[in-house]
């Protein structure tokens, strides 16, 4: 397997891998709060990068039975969250490939500098 690229993620409010600070989504992707993963309190969001997706796994949670894929840091390879690959409940399709990072696997990264682009770097 070569190299994979990573997505660097710009502005303020970047949710990132705690292990290995890999840059995960935006908090303009967040969809909900209100969830809950194996680690506690857990995000939902409608798009993210830099992970890779383990095997589909069919389970049973506490808004019915979906069938989701774990998801993984693609640097540091660590458990960070799930995607859900299809809901079997009909208000619960909403869900179908979007994202659950575990808030306590990811923080979130406060970039409050910008590069002035006139700054002379050679």
């Amino acid at each position: 397997m070569g190299y994979m690229h990573q997505t660097f993620l710009d502005g303020k409010g970047v949710f990132a891998c705690r292990d290995c600070h890999t840059h995960f989504a935006l908090r303009s992707c967040i969809e909900s709060r209100q969830y809950t993963g194996q680690y506690g309190r857990a995000i939902l969001f409608t798009d993210i990068v830099n992970v890779r997706a383990g095997e589909e796994d069919k389970r049973s949670m506490t808004t019915g039975v979906h069938i989701v894929r774990d998801i993984f840091c693609m640097r540091c390879n660590k458990y960070v969250g799930w995607t859900y690959v299809k809901a079997f409940e009909i208000d619960q399709k909403f869900k179908e490939g979007k994202f659950i990072l575990e808030r306590e696997l990811i923080y979130d990264v406060k970039r409050e500098f910008s590069v002035d682009p006139e700054l002379n770097w050679t």
